[in-house]
């Protein structure tokens, strides 16, 4: 059975202080139906695991080689190696800040895949991109661009995160996100047939407790990737709960 996922990215926040915001939610939510994925910046992915062994911890980004010279970059085997269970590849801030092509992400998926790591694959339109009414060929091409043919539902999970709602406080209509999630739906199955059909599509994009229980209401919404809300206990866990009731 495929679970529904709360995934959330800390982003370059966070402290060894800070682990004690997942020691509560280890407390609060160790049953969970659901899947709870906790990405803090590459050095506390270890100590974030001892901490937190019921929860899955995940890295915010992985090199698409193995090994060898590449200062600053960590490989998906090292992140498996430290008790990592998943990692974010091509979130917008890393398409972006780093210019990483989907062709790239493409890669990074691969290995993440190879190592045996699940991969949270983020797509999303920019501001300017839904204004010109070109979200969904933006989102088809990103997902025939990133998306490994090795990808399946138990190994790969989809983040739609439309770029101008990304920290801004501004939120996609609910309409907005389900039409979004039912064309990547129907575009990964053709591209990846039926061991994909029931991949996780995540919604992300200034999700917090106020909207989270509308969003996951939504047709094809089966979870959440969370970035501020998800810093703290009393932010992230009631978006938890939203969706462990959905």
């Amino acid at each position: 059975m495929i679970k529904k996922m709360a995934a959330g990215n800390w982003k370059m926040n966070g402290m060894l202080d800070s682990l004690k915001e997942i020691e509560r939610l280890q407390a609060a939510h160790s049953n969970s139906k659901i899947d709870i994925v906790i990405c803090p910046p590459a050095p506390l992915l270890l100590p974030a695991r001892k901490k937190a062994p019921d929860l899955l911890i995940g890295a915010q980004d992985c090199h698409q080689e193995v090994s060898g010279a590449h200062t600053g970059d960590v490989s998906a085997s090292l992140l498996k190696d430290v008790g990592a269970a998943a990692v974010i590849i091509g979130h917008s801030e890393r398409r972006q800040a780093h210019a990483e092509s989907s062709a790239l992400i493409k890669e990074k998926a691969t290995a993440a895949l190879n190592a045996g790591l699940t991969a949270i694959i983020c797509i999303g339109e920019t501001l300017e991109q839904r204004q010109a009414e070109e979200t969904l060929p933006v989102l088809k091409d990103q997902l025939e661009k990133s998306l490994p043919e090795t990808a399946t539902a138990q190994n790969t999970v989809v983040a739609y995160e439309p770029v101008w709602a990304i920290g801004t406080g501004l939120v996609a209509e609910p309409a907005q996100i389900g039409e979004a999630h039912r064309f990547c739906r129907a575009q990964i199955t053709k591209q990846l047939g039926a061991k994909a059909a029931n991949m996780r599509l995540l919604y992300g994009g200034s999700v917090k407790a106020a909207n989270a229980a509308e969003i996951f209401k939504i047709d094809c919404v089966d979870g959440a990737l969370v970035g501020g809300a998800s810093l703290r206990f009393e932010d992230f866990s009631p978006i938890i709960e939203a969706l462990e009731t959905a």
